[in-house]
């Protein structure tokens, strides 16, 4: 008989459960991922802001401690249809810095992305696995 002890630990890692995002005005960025991004709110504590991300949670903080300098990874949300959203996030005068284009041909469809930044300056996208030959009509 295995007891616990003996039993052999297997690592199983298969989903992110958070990520964290630094930005310079909480208040601020609040406003921009519930109001301009339309992310559903969890709950918010002191500086700390939790937003449901399709199952994710993305948590916002300011810095502990020093000048806040955007640093993060990049934030890559999934959408349905990128023109569309990218007219909705410019009527909410979100700047895009890179406009939506092709990334990469796959086998079965089209990869395409949009960069743009949050009011702090972190890097966010679009991406959108289209069907073959998309073309956005902005």
């Amino acid at each position: 008989m295995v007891t616990r002890k003996e039993a052999k630990h297997t690592m199983n890692l298969k989903q992110i459960g958070q990520i964290s995002l630094t930005v310079d005005n909480v208040n601020t960025a609040e406003h921009f991922y519930e109001e301009t991004l339309g992310l559903q709110k969890l709950y918010r504590f002191g500086n700390l802001v939790f937003f449901d991300c399709g199952g994710v949670r993305l948590f916002i903080t300011e810095p502990e401690k020093g000048a806040f300098s955007p640093a993060s990874s990049i934030l890559y949300f999934q959408t349905s249809d990128i023109a569309v959203d990218i007219k909705e996030l410019k009527s909410k005068d979100v700047l895009f810095i890179h406009e939506p284009h092709l990334v990469s041909e796959m086998e079965d469809h089209d990869l395409w992305m949009a960069f743009f930044e949050d009011p702090a300056g972190n890097t966010l996208a679009l991406m959108y696995e289209a069907p073959k030959g998309f073309q956005p009509s902005l």
